[in-house]
Formats: C-alpha cells, structure tokens, sequence
C-alpha cells in the first residue's frame, strides 16, 4: 500500500510540473507569458452604454440648423426641431405631395430630411420626441461617474498618442486631440467621455478603433463646442450641448446630435 501511495504522488507531482511549465507559455497574452496589461495610466471598467431613444434614428440631429457647405455626404436621417425647414441650409431639398419628409442628393437613400414645420404623417411629434431623447441621452452621459482617478482629468485635456481603454474618463475643462486617438477595445465595450468645456480635433488625424471595437459605443458629451478639423476621420456619437462643425473633407463614423447647430464642409457622415 505504500509503494501505490508513493506512485500516485509520483504521478501528481509530475502532473503539477507539467500544469504549471504550460502557463508559462507564448500566447494571447503577449510574449514571454506576461500578461498584456494594456496602456499605463489607463484602467479598462465596463460601462453601461447611453440609450439614445429615438435621436438614435437619426445621423444628424439639430435644434437650430444644419448647415452644409461645400455639399456633404450622409448615410441616414438628417433632422432638425424646433426650427423650420429653412434652417436646413445647402441640402438642395427635394419635396414630395405629402409634406412628410424631403430627399437630396447629399442624402443615401434611403436616408431622408425632416424639419419641424413638415406637415405629413407624424413628422413633427417625431421630431419633438427625438430632440427630448436627444437632452435624456446628454443628461444621462453628463451624470456618469468617472471610472477611476486614472480617467480622470487624462493627460491634463490634451490627448497626445494616446491608446484609451473602456470606461467612463470625465475633464472639468476643454479638450483637444492633435495627433490620432487610439480607442482599444471589444465590439461590447463602451467608451464615455465628459467634456466639461470644447473639444477640439486637429486636421488630418484620425480616431482608430482597435480590438473590435465599435463607434456605436463610444460617447462624447460636451457642454461647449465641437471642432473637428479638416481632413480628419471621427468616430463616435456626438452629444452636443451647443454647435458641432466639421471641417473639409472631414467624416464621422458615428452621429452628431446638437442641442444647437450642426455645420458641415464636405464631411462624410456615416451611422453605424
């Protein structure tokens, strides 16, 4: 009986060295079996995402106007509530018998324009619903808690190559991106950004999205403009306080929803 007792430990022992010598190995994980702790200073925390109602079915929507000059390119919805239709400024609208809604070239069918002052179907109450849900969606990002101290007040509001990972990263002042942002994540997680003050992206650079991650859930709130430069490619919904622009040929994978206006120079708006 003892030599079968001294076997068996034999064999688990060996069994130990083999499970522990195996987790030790290269994999996902990164070279050597370090683990890949992500970006320093970053803290990846799931977050909820912000529901955005019915603003959700459009790529742009605006209180006071949308505006675009030279023409733009959109894939979706443009709207604007309260104002009219004349607050839709270089879209070449094109009416139809029944006053619901308008098209333009600009716009990818099957995307449509609607304005306020539109008389057919439920345009108007629509309209009115969305802009509410629009405010929901700002009030409940602005309320978030910031995930940790490591997402707060991040690089002092300018992003300099940084790689930022999920969570909630709150600024007490004005933001801006002068070289390309790095968003690093899976196709569930979620980004948001409070913004108390303008936020500001340089020309010709680009928010990357890495891992799978998805424009969708990545949220900026900002109580004070939004600037985005020439040339340069955002992702993101939008959720303004005041004005949104866009410089030339600049583009967005995501939506622009502005409590005031939205103004565009040849920019590609595409939703998610």
């Amino acid at each position: 009986m003892y030599k079968k007792l001294r076997s068996n430990l034999g064999f688990l022992g060996l069994f130990l060295i083999i499970a522990l010598a195996g987790c030790g190995g290269s994999g996902d994980g990164g070279a050597g079996g370090q683990a890949n702790l992500g970006p320093i200073g970053n803290v990846s925390v799931e977050a909820a995402g912000v529901n955005l109602g019915t603003a959700g079915n459009y790529a742009i929507l605006a209180k006071t106007g949308v505006a675009t000059v030279p023409p733009s390119v959109v894939t979706g919805n443009v709207a604007v509530s309260p104002e009219a239709r004349v607050a839709l400024t270089g879209w070449d609208l094109v009416s139809e018998p029944t006053d619901t809604y308008f098209t333009s070239a600009q716009v990818v069918a099957p995307g449509k324009l609607y304005a306020a002052d539109n008389v057919g179907g439920t345009t108007s109450v629509d309209l009115t619903t969305a802009v509410a849900n629009m405010e929901t969606a700002y009030t409940d990002a602005a309320g978030r808690t910031a995930s940790s101290a490591a997402t707060t007040n991040v690089g002092a509001g300018t992003l300099t190559s940084l790689v930022l990972l999920p969570g909630v990263y709150e600024w007490g002042s004005a933001v801006t991106i002068p070289t390309d942002l790095t968003l690093a994540g899976s196709a569930t997680d979620v980004w948001i950004f409070k913004i108390a003050g303008t936020l500001n992206m340089a020309a010709a650079k680009n928010v990357i999205l890495t891992g799978g991650a998805l424009p969708q859930n990545v949220f900026w709130q900002v109580s004070e403009a939004v600037t985005v430069g020439a040339s340069t490619h955002f992702a993101g919904v939008i959720l303004g306080q005041t004005t949104i622009t866009f410089g030339d040929l600049a583009s967005l994978n995501g939506r622009m929803l502005a409590q005031t206006a939205v103004t565009l120079g040849a920019t590609t708006v595409t939703v998610p």
